[in-house]
């Protein structure tokens, strides 16, 4: 398994959920979990995925969400879990 955590931040518009969604399942990425939020207009959204049957690399896994973020009108980040981790460990 090899999981990614993406991050998703923006004004709240329709589509969102599913353009970030799509894209996944295009490329047989499983949602292992997700969690959304809207506050006062904004959404936030976190999911942690499997990447394993994905068949790209990770620098071009992250650069086509950064591209749909920018055609969502939102910002879209991936990172790999272990660095994750690592960044947030106390």
């Amino acid at each position: 398994m090899r999981k990614i955590v993406i991050t998703v931040v923006g004004k709240d518009s329709v589509g969102i959920i599913a353009g970030v969604c799509t894209y996944l399942a295009d490329h047989q990425v499983n949602i292992l979990d997700i969690s959304q939020t809207i506050v006062d207009g904004f959404f936030n959204m976190m999911m942690i995925v499997d990447t394993a049957k994905y068949d790209g690399d990770f620098d071009t896994f992250a650069a086509d969400l950064e591209e749909i973020g920018k055609e969502l009108g939102c910002i879209i980040h991936a990172q790999r879990e272990d660095i994750f981790d690592q960044m947030h460990r106390i």
